[in-house]
């Protein structure tokens, strides 16, 4: 499967997530950006001729945060691998959102109370993304809306080393506490991850083991996107990242966890909103045909 690689010139963010649909990018971003405070949608446009055919591609931000979403064919389904665990201060923002976000989708987890939360539901919306939506009593929210990766099946165990892995990747990291099982709470393992917190450049994430039968992984549909401004840099992110040749295509790698990211250079926003056709035509074709993306070839394609 070829994949079209995702830009936007507005994306401010060293990582932004990114949001794999079959048709309904647009559809979900109005939906999503209409539930949230300081959320809008920032830019849509759309490249043709890609191995999806067309492209149709958004940048959005939630709740002051920064998504990437494209719409570009059924060949990925969200997982609750990668989830969005939403931060509330209270119970009735809990209701407002569940309300919105669980109809026409499945719930993992119904909305209730919990030992962990007084008001909790996990729901895969109508289009299949995974929400946790949880009220945390007397915690100030840092970040509203946290990516959540939850290692399972035989990824299951590797939630710690994935975290040190990735701190030890990116410049500005932080790890936070880290919530361990017990004994007696099999199938989980004593000592792996029941919740870890981290942070790499700036954005917040979450990590959690889970060895309970699951029938799904990481996959596409929610990937980072790291935008690079050298070509050094995207060399380093590419051999450090990358663990799996044959997902190597158009940026696009995946790690030694399963998870997937997109090392993109920074001026490929630039090259792609000349104006000119006939220069984003050779710049869309060049970079294609690409694995790691090349600047100088394609400023190459951008020149000839």
């Amino acid at each position: 499967m070829h994949i079209p690689v995702y830009w936007e010139v507005s994306v401010m963010n060293k990582i932004v997530p990114h949001l794999w649909y079959d048709k309904d990018a647009f559809e979900a971003a109005k939906l999503y950006t209409s539930l949230f405070e300081d959320s809008a949608i920032v830019s849509h446009s759309s490249i043709d001729d890609t191995p999806s055919g067309t492209a149709d591609m958004l940048t959005i931000r939630l709740a002051g945060q920064e998504f990437m979403m494209i719409s570009a064919g059924p060949f990925f389904q969200f997982t609750p691998a990668i989830s969005l665990r939403v931060d509330c201060s209270s119970k009735e923002e809990v209701d407002v959102l569940w309300n919105q976000l669980s109809i026409g989708g499945t719930a993992l987890m119904p909305l209730d109370s919990y030992p962990f939360s007084e008001r909790y539901g996990w729901t895969a919306d109508r289009y299949g993304l995974n929400w946790q939506i949880m009220y945390v009593k007397d915690t100030a929210i840092r970040q509203k809306i946290t990516p959540t990766l939850m290692f399972v099946g035989d990824q299951c165990g590797r939630a710690e080393e994935a975290v040190r892995y990735y701190a030890s990747i990116f410049e500005n990291a932080e790890v936070g506490k880290m919530d361990r099982y017990g004994p007696g709470e099999e199938p989980d393992r004593e000592g792996t991850i029941r919740y870890a917190g981290f942070s790499l450049e700036g954005i917040l994430l979450a990590a959690m083991d889970s060895a309970y039968d699951h029938h799904f992984t990481f996959n596409e549909a929610v990937s980072f996107v790291v935008s690079c401004a050298s070509q050094q840099e995207i060399d380093y992110f590419w051999n450090n990242l990358s663990f799996v040749p044959e997902a190597e295509q158009c940026g696009w790698l995946k790690d030694k966890f399963g998870v997937s990211w997109q090392i993109v250079p920074s001026v490929l926003g630039d090259l792609m909103s000349s104006g000119d056709p006939v220069k984003t035509k050779r710049v869309t074709e060049a970079f294609l045909r690409m694995k790691k993306f090349d600047i100088a070839e394609l400023r190459k394609a951008f020149e000839d």
